[in-house]
């Protein structure tokens, strides 16, 4: 987890080093590849020759198969709800969430630095982060844990690995969501015994959220969302709620556990997109 991390947050800075020399895109996505994933294939290598076979396909369940192309999808829906899950809990006890497509939004009048983010995002992420969490670290877990016990970690080790210093205490929500989502991927692999079908789930995961990103799409509906009313539902009785202007808004006593409340009242969190 440490190498890509480390790795990762490196590709980042390189990247936004460089990117002004315009060189054509398929040397970023090379920088990004080499630098950002490179050590972590070499760390599977290293760890299939130094506790298994030596032989990395077999070894971390690297053995696709046509019918992933099927089963992919539906671990996608399945992460798409573990995701709502880990929402969830995260707007219930209010933790802080930031996005990790901002750079994207921010990069967004340079192709070079946008493609070569996306292709790295949508081919190289999957295969190497499912390498890493579901070929060698679910593994290596199940191997001295329970199945439940070793899926879980290895979820929560896979929302580490996307803190960004650069969100500060929005990592606390973003690692709890992207935890959701390690989790069920954790749960395909170990119900296929491989780690294609979560890749392919994994591929579409970053796709779906960088399409909505690029469109523009994400941006409209959070737009609307703020030029609408704004509802919600009292989570307890009695509370003052923040409204747009920011002053704060007493609520009277008619306003019960679990009543709707408008009007200007605030309630849950931003819209955000995470890509892992």
């Amino acid at each position: 987890m440490v190498v890509l991390t480390t790795s990762l947050v490196a590709s980042k800075y390189l990247l936004d080093a460089v990117i002004d020399y315009r060189w054509p895109v398929a040397i970023y996505v090379a920088l990004l590849g080499l630098v950002g994933y490179g050590p972590s294939v070499w760390w599977c290598r290293y760890a299939a020759r130094r506790w298994a076979t030596g032989r990395l396909g077999p070894d971390i369940g690297l053995s696709p198969r046509w019918s992933d192309l099927g089963w992919g999808p539906l671990v996608w829906l399945g992460a798409l709800g573990a995701q709502l899950v880990a929402a969830s809990i995260v707007v219930a006890f209010g933790l802080p969430i930031s996005s990790n497509t901002d750079a994207i939004n921010e990069a967004s009048v340079d192709r070079t630095y946008v493609v070569s983010l996306v292709i790295t995002a949508v081919v190289a992420a999957p295969i190497v982060e499912e390498m890493v969490f579901r070929g060698v670290v679910l593994r290596g877990l199940r191997s001295r844990l329970p199945a439940v016990l070793a899926v879980v970690l290895q979820g929560v080790l896979f929302g580490a690995a996307h803190v960004d210093p650069v969100h500060g205490a929005g990592n606390v929500g973003l690692v709890v969501v992207l935890s959701g989502v390690g989790i069920a991927f954790g749960v395909a692999s170990q119900l296929f015994r491989r780690i294609g079908p979560s890749i392919v789930a994994h591929a579409l995961f970053n796709g779906a959220v960088l399409l909505l990103v690029l469109t523009g799409i994400a941006d409209r509906l959070q737009n609307t969302i703020s030029d609408r009313e704004e509802v919600g539902v009292v989570d307890q009785p009695y509370v003052a709620e923040v409204g747009r202007d920011g002053d704060s808004v007493s609520i009277g006593d008619s306003v019960r556990l679990g009543d709707v409340v408008h009007h200007g009242e605030r309630v849950g969190i931003e819209d955000t997109h995470v890509v892992e």
